[in-house]
């Protein structure tokens, strides 16, 4: 198991956002999260890593395990750096510096926080931007690539740090449909090589192909859980068909 969330909360003042949620990830698992908006998925995907700090709960990825404290205090804060360097996380905006080329962007990570080479960061970073197909354009800046062009960019970027898992937050969803499908293509193509990766997503079509698992959340909790084949044919909660029902429809 490279990935185990137990019990996790989150509440912003009155509003409980996440309601107790537990789930076990198999090394290699692809699992896309749906479910209505604001029912809680891009918080979870935020507090597996800490960039958003749960009220209460248990993380471990690989051997780092951090339990969110009461009180955040510079010890946690140290164990939270460590557990995030295990995670690689995709954002919707992309986040790419604009002053940065392609390539430069890619090997930030690797140069700044794990003191690599300037030499093996670059020589990683083109390597990366070739499995992602912007090995001809590493020298633009991000004004000059499409949102496509944009989050495989980003993906590269992620994939610097060698991470264990992939955190994906609608990676897709300010693309038109020939751009996403650069982007999944990239994700099926990482999930084949054996990258664990999370995707919360609205595209039913690629949860459905592409996902070990797919996980719907609804309120803060997950309401059901399965193979996707099973899920879109014949969910068993009312509540999982009445949403795919009037998405798909």
């Amino acid at each position: 198991m490279v990935l185990q969330a137990k019990d996790i909360r989150k509440s912003f003042g009155d509003n409980d956002i996440l309601r107790g949620i537990s789930l076990e990830v198999e090394r290699g698992e692809l699992i896309s999260i749906i479910g209505p908006s604001g029912c809680g998925k891009s918080t979870f995907l935020r507090c597996l890593n800490f960039l958003e700090h749960p009220d209460a709960g248990d993380v471990r990825i690989e051997d780092v395990g951090l339990t969110s404290p009461r009180h955040w205090h510079r010890r946690d804060e140290a164990q939270a750096h460590r557990l995030r360097a295990h995670v690689g996380m995709v954002f919707q905006s992309f986040n790419l510096f604009p002053h940065r080329s392609v390539l430069e962007n890619v090997m930030m990570a690797p140069v700044h926080v794990k003191k690599m080479d300037h030499e093996a960061a670059r020589r990683i970073a083109c390597e990366l931007l070739k499995k992602v197909g912007l090995a001809a354009v590493k020298d633009r800046y991000p004004d000059r690539l499409s949102g496509g062009q944009k989050q495989r960019a980003a993906i590269a970027r992620a994939l610097a740090m060698r991470p264990s898992v992939m955190l994906y937050d609608e990676p897709t969803s300010a693309l038109d449909p020939e751009l996403s499908e650069e982007v999944l293509s990239v994700m099926r193509a990482l999930d084949e090589e054996g990258m664990t990766q999370l995707v919360v997503t609205h595209d039913m079509r690629f949860a459905r192909a592409a996902s070990d698992r797919v996980l719907y959340l609804e309120e803060g909790k997950i309401v059901e859980s399965g193979d996707p084949d099973v899920m879109f044919a014949n969910p068993r909660e009312a509540r999982t068909r009445r949403f795919l029902r009037t998405l798909l429809s």
